[in-house]
């Protein structure tokens, strides 16, 4: 592993020095951090995070090594990884490669033995900002191309990740067909649907609903992804008809697009909820759940959709986290209750949308 300098450059000139690894590479992107202990893996590969530098609050990544089933996409999705220590040398029975081989296989660059404390206390003060990754301590010049790539929100990054063409995954003995809207899909959400017995098929984000044949589904799933929920509304053609015709559940950004759909508003939060523990509290039961959470926007609880009800809040911040349609098949959660990484706690989740599903067809 080459030990070279490599400096992450904030769009404010603070700049911070570290060692290079994986791919040797200039990026640039919003940096964003993670406070899960383990499941670096699946947030690497995570399409929620297309776009972003992650930063690693937990202090050593990569003992456990990669194993390539646990991959979330097809692909890395991060634009670049921060750690404060790597591991080299992992140890694990499943361990088929090591982190830094990882990211040179993705050509994806990353910085280590650099204080992930220092930058996580800046985006948490200051907010999210855009950052270069370069080898260049050059601050001026770093500044210039981070103005001239403009901000997060100007790129449609679903777009990047999203499927082009309809995908089918078939289960033996199915009893129930979802339509999978794919804003940025994560594996896990399909071994989940078609555990419980579902045929699932996969739609591209801007496919056009209105040509979509209701009778032959039972139920629909807006996934997450990444980037602003207002830069979709646009491209997304017919889908209220489908919302208002199937059992729905919306997950993280499909979440955030029932809520806009219904006249509700989203809003940028400082440094977003990323993490493996934010506590959610459902309303109606008053139980709190330890949730998986990737997302930097939230639905506004002000202008609030009448057809609308708010059923989970974040405890942190008092944010939406869920919401359910006064009387239609409609429900929706802003967090990960597919996990991958994180809490199983909230798969109930998909038991409920399917008990949805079993009122509709009896």
């Amino acid at each position: 592993m080459n030990a070279n300098k490599r400096y992450i450059i904030l769009s404010d000139g603070t700049i911070y020095e570290g060692v290079g690894f994986g791919f040797d590479s200039e990026v640039l992107g919003e940096i964003v951090f993670n406070t899960s202990m383990t499941g670096y893996q699946e947030m690497l590969t995570d399409p929620s995070y297309r776009g972003q530098i992650l930063v690693s609050t937990f202090p050593m990544i990569g003992n456990y090594g990669i194993y390539d089933d646990f991959n979330e996409s097809i692909n890395i999705q991060v634009k670049s990884y921060i750690v404060r220590d790597l591991c080299e040398d992992p140890f694990h029975f499943s361990n088929a490669k090591n982190l830094n081989q990882f990211l040179l296989e993705n050509e994806i660059p990353g910085i280590h033995s650099i204080d992930t404390r220092a930058i996580t206390r800046k985006i948490r003060k200051f907010g999210s900002k855009m950052a270069l990754i370069t080898s260049d301590s050059n601050v001026d010049k770093a500044i210039d191309k981070i103005k001239k790539f403009g901000a997060y929100e100007d790129t449609n990054y679903v777009n990047q990740v999203s499927v082009k063409q309809i995908e089918t995954h078939i289960v033996k003995n199915s009893k129930f067909k979802i339509a999978l809207v794919d804003f940025g899909v994560k594996r896990n959400i399909v071994r989940l649907l078609n555990s419980r017995d579902c045929d699932v098929e996969v739609f591209p984000w801007n496919y056009d609903f209105n040509n979509l044949d209701l009778k032959n589904f039972n139920g629909l799933v807006m996934s997450p992804g990444p980037g602003d929920p207002k830069t979709l509304l646009g491209g997304i053609k017919g889908i209220k008809k489908c919302i208002e015709s199937l059992p729905t559940l919306g997950i993280c950004l499909g979440h955030q697009i029932i809520a806009h759909i219904y006249g509700g508003e989203t809003f940028k939060l400082l440094f977003g909820h990323r993490g493996g523990n934010q506590p959610v509290k459902e309303i109606e039961s008053g139980r709190v759940y330890p949730t998986s959470q990737n997302h930097g926007y939230a639905v506004s609880d002000k202008n609030f959709p009448p057809e609308l009800n708010i059923t989970h809040m974040n405890i942190n911040d008092n944010t939406v986290s869920g919401l359910k349609h006064i009387d239609k098949p409609i429900l929706s959660i802003q967090y990960h209750s597919e996990a991958c990484p994180g809490p199983v706690d909230s798969e109930y989740i998909f038991d409920n949308f399917i008990d949805l599903i079993k009122v509709e067809n009896e």
